[in-house]
């Protein structure tokens, strides 16, 4: 999920008011008119998870109690009495989860993709706390895979596509749309004590997380070739997943390529900056909607 916008007015979301600067459309006109309630409803149980795990200023211990009381609510609302236990005067997410609960029941939601969102919250806190870095990038696809693709998978559930070819593309798509937030984000991320730059193409480079922090002039070269290095591997692996978008019915196929197509702008502003996204945090804005539809429509 991407973070609050740290440039104001001029970052304007391409999604539906929904209170948060994102990359890419959530619940937009192209979204299935039925379907759009389920997918809003897994948007905002994971949007509030994030906000539990990386706003305001409570600790890492408060979070993840928290979080624990998140996921105690999520296992109570996917059980076939959920309807009442939600009312309970306990319940503190009741709005969020009688929706997910509704959505759950309606179309069978898969119960591990939702219970992998909140995994990967939780590793972020902690991950935060302890001062992490990860040391490569098999080591940042493995975190992809409980912040990111379970959001693809629960979409394809959605869509009725299963096949796991599919599966396998819509995995490609959703960690390369983290690590693009990752790389576009590092502005933001540095100073709330996240970092995921991997340790290993920090060393080829021969620069540290620290010069990152304060801006190191004389490594500034160096920073900018980690950034490309990064950043053309997310565009390779969202390169991969991209025919996914062939196979996906209807107005869905069309929101998945803005989606892509999103991603791979959010590149091409990265690299028109120099690779200096540890500076200046790159941002879509209503301005880029005709580019991307053009794209979207040659794919």
């Amino acid at each position: 999920m991407t973070k609050t916008s740290s440039n104001g007015a001029d970052a304007t979301p391409l999604g539906s008011g929904v209170g948060h600067y994102e990359n890419f459309p959530v619940a937009s006109w192209l979204c299935p008119p039925a379907l759009r309630p389920a997918v809003g409803a897994i948007y905002h149980f994971a949007r509030t998870a994030d906000d539990i795990a990386d706003e305001g200023d409570a600790q890492a211990a408060q979070r993840l109690a928290d979080l624990a009381a998140y996921r105690a609510e999520l296992h109570r609302c996917l059980q076939p009495t959920s309807r009442s236990t939600l009312d309970m005067p306990e319940a503190r997410w009741p709005g969020i989860f009688r929706a997910l609960g509704k959505a759950a029941r309606r179309h069978a939601l898969p119960a591990p993709c939702l219970h992998d969102l909140l995994s990967a919250f939780e590793q972020d806190v902690r991950h935060t706390v302890s001062g992490h870095r990860y040391a490569d990038t098999p080591e940042l696809l493995a975190y992809c895979r409980l912040s990111a693709n379970p959001v693809g998978r629960l979409l394809l559930h959605l869509y009725g596509v299963r096949d796991e070819a599919s599966l396998r593309q819509s995995d490609q798509i959703c960690s390369a749309l983290q690590l693009i937030n990752f790389w576009q984000d590092i502005s933001v991320d540095l100073p709330r004590g996240r970092c995921y730059l991997p340790a290993d193409t920090l060393r080829r480079q021969g620069v540290a997380v620290a010069d990152f922090e304060s801006n190191h002039g004389s490594k500034e070269q160096a920073m900018q070739a980690v950034v490309a290095e990064l950043c053309a591997y997310a565009r390779g692996l969202m390169q991969q997943g991209a025919p996914l978008v062939h196979r996906v019915p209807g107005r869905a196929g069309w929101e998945l390529r803005l989606v892509v197509q999103g991603g791979l702008r959010i590149l091409d502003g990265i690299a028109a900056q120099h690779h200096r996204s540890w500076q200046t945090r790159v941002t879509l804005h209503k301005s880029d909607l005709p580019r991307l539809a053009w794209r979207a429509l040659w794919m």
